[in-house]
């Protein structure tokens, strides 16, 4: 539609051309003609320079009488009071009088580029073409128009002759392009600005899903390229949808539209078009009754009284609006009562008649049917005071105040250049420009003072808000304000509480969304086939959180931190180890006291009876340092409960290791005595007696011990154990556990353990079948038996065993382990020395098992002589020296 638009303009321009060139090889005795004489609705005054104005007094050239615009006459009128102002001041242009010719453009491209050209170069109907050409053209500028397009179309054309256009209401962006356009000049911030600012309420009030509806124009399509690029640029929302609003009548098209309206969740619509668009598509709204819907109003219509009627307040109210900054100007209204069709500076003036005409509902020049109708004669003698008219509310100047600063604005590019001084001037050699011969493009050096370098004016807009009063009346009211800050950015005030909102709760704003803001605690997730505006909210993944709202991206929690159930943040990691707090590490630790207690307590009571036979005949030395070595291995398990350190790591396992081999290596030089005193019962054996003495023994047991523990030092100086923070087994719990650093070193500390405990179950099971009075082989091979059945267990249920548990199996195992030493070892013989007290003595001990009434005896099958038996005495009383 774009397209189209430039290819019009481009054809007018082309006919321009064509013309030009016909006027250029025309001979000088054929003067150029007028194809078709045209009329245009004007406002003339006559004098020395002559300033242009167009301006929408119509909306159609058809039906004039029926579309007139008493704010786009009141448009016209402030510029003719603003040249009658500037002629009355003594000192802006004294000795010049500044005239003006005002055109109705009747809002139709093909009649305001009409007027525009005829500014530019008159309506003569007859031009004869001259050798030489000088003076100045019939305006020195223009004020207008009101339209994009129609400035484009005129400042394409007339802009190759460098003549001054000053609009008061085209806002397209495009015409800041100053290779394109170099003498236009506006008063109106360009669209880019307003888009910016459109932006800065939506991001306001959270509004990210809009739809957007344009006029058919250069202004629509450029402001919907502009906003589209724009809103996507800054991530703050998305189009629901895009519309065009068609020129003319096409209920066809405006229904379309309505039901996109009403079937999209976007309750929020921003419009950039003109009022005539806004009329035609309001009325197919009130047809299919789409209500609550918040209006986002460009300036085009923001002021449109013709809009705010009780007729459509139930749809249009709460309308938010960018309007252009409203202005004072003193003595306009009083300008404005001073109308009249027969006023000295307004005779013939078409537009006088046509305001008079439609004000009053009269006719200068009645037809027939107009007399038969009952329709009245005008006089020009009606009161103008005596009828309500917007004509003359001037309580919110806004474009006329545009007006007013544009007319001001060439009036003082004007005196700037009559002031200059020869010599000082801004033209070639320093010269100056005279009124007689003035140039249009000479006067566009000067205006630059009063715009920018792209020809804008400094851009600020109000924020204007419709409500709807109780009583059914429409008030118009400033909530903020939008203007260049400091650092070029777009600074928004509003102020809330005056804000009307049209729905149920009059203080609460809409709410215009495609997808519901994602809580912290989730991501978003793009619909497929959705603008980004349209997502899932996904709850995080473990471990990772999201602070924010509307977060894309999850953040990772730091290593000892876990997101919390929500997921909104990182809470630390639950520890695990094996605690001294819950149920198991207690259970473990009461285990483990009591052991050590029961071995105190067997300790007491061995030394208690140490003298007696049951003692003696079990070696007391060897006996108390097993019990000492069993009291060892119950309190190294503590070691493996509590949160592990780098010394109880190191410890653990040494303490264990150690103890364990000085149990073992006690029980194994018990088992080996046992053997050697026996086999001394036989002829020549009592010399293998002596290196098995109390001395030999200690050695021995140290000997062993010794070994462990130069393996537990190599492993802690090679490989030591160390405390380790475990997250394999669980995301979210920190598992303590040491790390034995080397397999080997540990592999090699039990293997040690089991090779001693294997040697003596081997040996204890061997001396099995000797005399059950002082044999401890059985009981050696039954707590063996155990020993090395709990260990062998342990290393599966260690390997499998996660976490805390696996220090749980081995502190299970070292109680295991070391209560079934305890028990099986000196159970019984606890049970003789405190319930069989009889069986105490050396008497029954050397007694039991013989029977001196017979020769011979037989032994589990063996035969034993009375000779056997002297000599078993004998070395029954040498175990009891023991």
């Amino acid at each position: 539609m774009e397209a189209s638009h430039q290819t019009l303009v481009s054809f007018y321009i082309w006919i321009f051309v064509y013309c030009l060139a016909e006027f250029s090889f025309s001979s000088v005795f054929s003067p150029c003609k007028l194809i078709r004489p045209f009329h245009l609705n004007g406002l003339h005054r006559s004098g020395d320079v002559i300033l242009g104005g167009l301006f929408e007094v119509h909306y159609t050239s058809v039906f004039p009488e029926l579309t007139f615009d008493p704010p786009g006459f009141r448009h016209a009128l402030t510029m003719a009071f603003a040249i009658e102002e500037i002629n009355e001041n003594p000192n802006l242009l004294p000795d010049v009088t500044l005239g003006y010719s005002l055109y109705d453009n009747c809002a139709t491209l093909v009649i305001g580029f009409s007027a525009a050209i005829s500014l530019a170069s008159g309506q003569e109907e007859q031009f004869v073409p001259q050798t030489g050409c000088f003076g100045s053209p019939p305006v020195l500028g223009i004020v207008g128009d009101s339209f994009s397009t129609f400035s484009i179309a005129t400042s394409d054309v007339l802009g190759l002759f460098r003549l001054p256009i000053v609009s008061y209401f085209a806002t397209c962006s495009c015409l800041s392009d100053r290779r394109r356009f170099p003498s236009f000049f506006r008063t109106i911030p360009n669209d880019a600005f307003q888009v910016h600012a459109m932006i800065q309420i939506l991001k306001h009030f959270d509004w990210t899903w809009v739809g957007l509806l344009v006029s058919d124009d250069d202004y629509g399509l450029h402001v919907a390229q502009s906003f589209q690029s724009e809103l996507t640029q800054s991530g703050l929302g998305c189009l629901a949808y895009l519309e065009v609003l068609p020129w003319g009548e096409n209920p066809t098209e405006l229904r379309r539209i309505v039901e996109v309206i009403k079937k999209s969740v976007a309750r929020v619509i921003i419009v950039f078009a003109h009022q005539i668009h806004m009329i035609q598509l309001m009325e197919e709204v009130l047809k299919q009754n789409a209500t609550g819907l918040q209006w986002l109003a460009s300036e085009a219509w923001t002021t449109a009284v013709v809009l705010q009627t009780p007729r459509l307040m139930p749809y249009l109210g709460g309308t938010l609006g960018i309007a252009i900054s409203r202005g004072e100007i003193p003595g306009l209204q009083h300008f404005l009562q001073k109308t009249r069709p027969g006023d000295n500076y307004h005779n013939e003036n078409s537009m006088i008649r046509q305001f008079w005409e439609h004000t009053f509902q009269c006719r200068f020049s009645p037809t027939t049917s107009w007399v038969e109708a009952g329709g009245a004669f005008c006089t020009g003698e009606e009161d103008l005071q005596s009828v309500e008219t917007e004509f003359l509310d001037v309580s919110n100047l806004r474009p006329e105040y545009n007006i007013y600063k544009a007319v001001y604005a060439l009036a003082y590019a004007l005196d700037d250049m009559l002031k200059c001084e020869p010599g000082r001037g801004p033209f070639t050699d320093n010269s100056c420009a005279f009124l007689q011969t003035m140039e249009p493009w000479q006067k566009i050096k000067y205006l630059y003072l009063s715009f920018d370098q792209n020809g804008d004016a400094l851009p600020t807009y109000d924020i204007l808000n419709w409500q709807w009063l109780p009583d059914g009346g429409v008030k118009v009211q400033k909530v903020g304000i939008v203007k260049k800050s400091t650092f070029n950015d777009e600074e928004l005030k509003l102020d809330e509480d005056k804000i009307f909102w049209n729905f149920n709760d009059n203080q609460v704003p809409p709410e215009s969304v495609c997808s519901t803001n994602c809580p912290p605690g989730t991501r978003m997730a793009r619909q497929k086939g959705q603008p980004v505006c349209c997502f899932d909210c996904i709850p995080c993944s473990e471990g990772k959180f999201s602070n924010a709202t509307d977060a894309s991206l999850p953040r990772l929690c730091p290593e000892d931190f876990w997101s919390s159930p929500l997921r909104d943040l990182c809470v630390p990691k639950k520890t695990e180890f094996l605690s001294y707090q819950e149920p198991l590490g207690v259970c473990l630790t009461t285990a483990s006291v009591l052991g050590t207690i029961s071995c105190a307590v067997v300790l007491a009571i061995f030394t208690c009876h140490r003298q007696t036979p049951m003692v003696k005949a079990n070696n007391s030395e060897l006996s108390f340092l097993l019990l000492f070595s069993l009291k060892l291995c119950f309190l190294c398990s503590l070691l493996f409960i509590g949160q592990p350190r780098l010394w109880t790591c190191q410890l653990r396992h040494v303490a264990f290791g150690i103890s364990f081999v000085l149990c073992v290596s006690c029980i194994l030089v018990k088992t080996m005595v046992v053997l050697a005193v026996f086999k001394a019962s036989k002829p020549g054996g009592g010399a293998n007696l002596k290196w098995f003495g109390a001395a030999q023994q200690k050695r021995t047991v140290f000997a062993l011990t010794c070994i462990q523990a130069a393996v537990c030092s190599v492993w802690i100086v090679m490989a030591s154990p160390v405390p380790h923070k475990n997250i394999q087994y669980h995301n979210d719990i920190i598992v303590y556990e040491c790390l034995v650093g080397s397999i080997i070193g540990f592999s090699v500390l039990l293997g040690y353990i089991g090779m001693l405990a294997v040697i003596s179950f081997i040996l204890a099971f061997l001396a099995r079948n000797l005399p059950d009075n002082f044999n401890e082989a059985k009981l050696i091979t039954f707590s063996m038996l155990i020993f090395c059945a709990v260990w062998v267990a342990f290393v599966p249920a260690y390997i499998s065993s996660p976490g805390k548990y696996a220090d749980a199996v081995e502190v299970f195992a070292i109680l295991a382990s070391s209560f079934g030493l305890l028990m099986s070892l000196f159970g019984p013989k606890c049970y003789v020395i405190l319930m069989r007290p009889e069986k105490n003595t050396k008497k029954a001990i050397m007694a039991r098992g013989t029977n001196t009434t017979s020769s011979a005896i037989s032994y589990r099958g063996n035969s034993i002589t009375i000779r056997d038996l002297k000599r078993l005495n004998n070395l029954i009383k040498r175990l009891l020296l023991f």
